[in-house]
């Protein structure tokens, strides 16, 4: 079948029916109004024909044009009550005006429009009543009606009401009622949109968290492991030195590297404990929880963390561990000595603990400074070195490149300042700058 006959397939799958239907059952209804609306006029025209000294035959095959029209009721609405207020004074097409103003009101015509054509369909409906019940009344003046004057205005006024306000009224319910519908399925398909995008962020957040949460489990284990193990290496290559001349510095030299082997697991396990406890949160009883308490877990796991991590007070001990390795450091403490938050002396001795760890690893037996100072609402370390003692040799340690990544990120998080660089004299230095962050205690 061609295209102006039979139902075709569209674009995506949907069915779209004939002309300006939506749906077949539209078709079916509109064809019998139109039918139905025919016969009636063909039945009134006959009358029309005899007043009016026509041929019956004319005056059935004008009411069946005229009824007709009502077949295009959803596409012209408009030119639908026109026609039935054009066949008003034959007396024709009560179907066709009810129906016409029904959808005319029920349409996105202008309300000024239906208003206008409203009012000519009840003027029009008002004068013919009025004519129709005044030539009946002289046709039987013989007869007392009893009521008066008032009689065929107001017979005239209900049947003009009748014909049009019932129609318009429903017409105008059914069209706000069908653009609430659209409205409220417009914003249904709006919401569901906005909540894909919601969920698609949410998926974006919770990998960026994740990856954030790896970034920094993997800087807590480059911080825990690397300084142990490089200090680890220095003290057995010292041991393997000392052994045949001074046992007696062997066994310090051993007992120091089973002591640092104790303190990197120790470490290790509270770290892993922490994450252990945060798996079982994210986890739960069914496996699955919502991805806001991913990121609530992994900040609790950060808060544990940094609770238990290291403090600014331990920084003389961590120098002292590289003294014993032989390296020539020198600690220098300017301001008073105070108590910041736990996330700022955490940063702080790890800023510390790595340039030490890249001391021992690139710079073996030169002399290394370490200055910390307290000042106002801040706290500054600075950590350099000499240049590199040539006569002693190199410990060999591995360099993944990380440690001043690491460092930086950590500064930069707290909002402070990270500088590193080679000096003029041939070292290294590295300097931090963090802001208080805590209430003195």
């Amino acid at each position: 079948m061609t295209a102006t006959g039979a139902d075709q397939e569209a674009p995506g799958g949907t069915t779209r029916a004939y002309w300006w239907w939506e749906r077949r059952r539209g078709v079916a209804l509109d064809v019998g109004l139109a039918l139905v609306s025919a016969l009636e006029c063909a039945l009134e025209g006959v009358e029309f024909a005899g007043d009016a000294g026509l041929p019956v035959p004319l005056g059935v095959l004008f009411g069946l044009l005229a009824g007709s029209v009502l077949v295009v009721r959803r596409r012209w609405p408009i030119a639908v009550v026109l026609v039935s207020i054009a066949t008003t004074p034959a007396e024709m097409g009560f179907l066709m005006g009810l129906v016409g103003l029904y959808t005319l009101a029920a349409s996105d015509v202008p309300r000024r429009i239906t208003i206008v054509l409203a009012g000519m369909t009840f003027v029009g409906s008002f004068v013919v009543g009025y004519v129709r019940l005044r030539q009946s009344v002289s046709a039987h003046a013989d007869v007392d009606f009893g009521p008066g004057d008032w009689y065929i205005p107001l017979m005239s006024l209900f049947m003009a009401l009748g014909l049009t306000a019932p129609a318009v009224l429903f017409g105008l319910y059914i069209g706000a009622r069908r653009r609430l519908m659209e409205s409220l399925r417009e914003r249904a398909d709006s919401l569901e949109r906005e909540l894909s995008l919601l969920a698609d962020r949410a998926e974006e957040r919770a990998e960026w968290a994740r990856t954030e949460e790896r970034t920094r489990i993997a800087r807590e284990m480059h911080d825990v492991v690397a300084h142990r193990v490089s200090l680890m290496v220095v003290h057995a290559a010292a041991l393997q030195a000392v052994a045949p001349k001074d046992p007696a510095k062997a066994v310090r030299n051993a007992a120091l590297v089973g002591d640092m082997g104790r303190q990197a697991l120790t470490e290790l396990r509270e770290m892993l404990g922490v994450l252990r406890s945060g798996d079982a949160l994210v986890a739960g009883p069914v496996g699955r929880v919502p991805l806001a308490s991913v990121g609530r877990v992994a900040a609790e796991a950060v808060a544990v963390a940094s609770e238990d991590g290291p403090r600014l007070r331990e920084v003389e001990a961590l120098v002292a561990q590289s003294r014993d390795a032989g390296m020539a450091v020198e600690l220098s403490v300017d301001g008073e000595t105070r108590a910041y938050a736990p996330e700022v002396e955490q940063t702080a001795y790890r800023v510390v603990q790595e340039a030490l760890t890249n001391a021992h690893k690139h710079a073996a037996g030169a002399k290394t400074w370490v200055r910390l100072a307290h000042r106002g609402a801040e706290v500054a370390m600075q950590v350099e070195n000499g240049p590199t003692d040539g006569a002693t040799a190199d410990a060999g340690l591995p360099s993944g490149g990380n440690g001043l990544v690491g460092m930086r990120e950590r500064v930069l998080a707290l909002g402070g300042v990270f500088v590193s660089g080679p000096t003029d004299a041939g070292g290294f230095r590295v300097s931090a700058v963090l802001p208080e962050g805590g209430t003195a205690v």
